[in-house]
């Protein structure tokens, strides 16, 4: 059975309303349960975490390898543009990734341009709202479970 981690940074908490204009009005929660329809129809185990923490999202992907996840889904969210220890964190795992962006990060001020984290993953999903996740975990649920 495959297994597949979506993290979610800091602020993801607050989908739904926070700036509906950006990040569009469906939940956290509502995203979450739909990505878990989505790998119980690949029989593939999808777990989600969230948090606002630099560190918890540092010892949750340390979790990670011991769990034997097979693909990481990450939305770092503002630490997309701050974090080498979440950056050094996913490089020590050596778990494959995507890093995905709800809103087009390059449409918007020059600081989001710079990621810490996408030269290390194997894709970067930007702009696509929330079809993005849904677009990361099929692709890594498409993959072939690592040896």
């Amino acid at each position: 059975m495959k297994n597949i981690l979506v993290i979610h940074g800091p602020n993801l908490n607050l989908l739904g309303s926070r700036e509906p204009g950006i990040y569009g009005s469906v939940t956290l929660k509502e995203i979450n349960e739909e990505l878990l329809q989505l790998a119980s129809k690949k029989n593939a185990s999808l777990q989600h975490f969230q948090s606002n923490a630099e560190a918890e999202l540092v010892n949750r992907v340390q979790l990670a390898a011991q769990e034997k996840i097979d693909f990481i889904v990450i939305n770092p969210a503002a630490f997309t543009h701050t974090s080498v220890a979440l950056r050094d964190a996913l490089a020590a795992v050596d778990i494959p990734f995507i890093e995905v962006h709800i809103s087009n990060v390059f449409a918007r001020e020059a600081f989001r341009k710079e990621s810490y984290f996408s030269d290390l993953a194997v894709g970067v999903i930007s702009g696509l709202g929330i079809a993005g996740y849904q677009l990361a975990v099929q692709y890594a649920l498409d993959l072939p479970v690592r040896s």
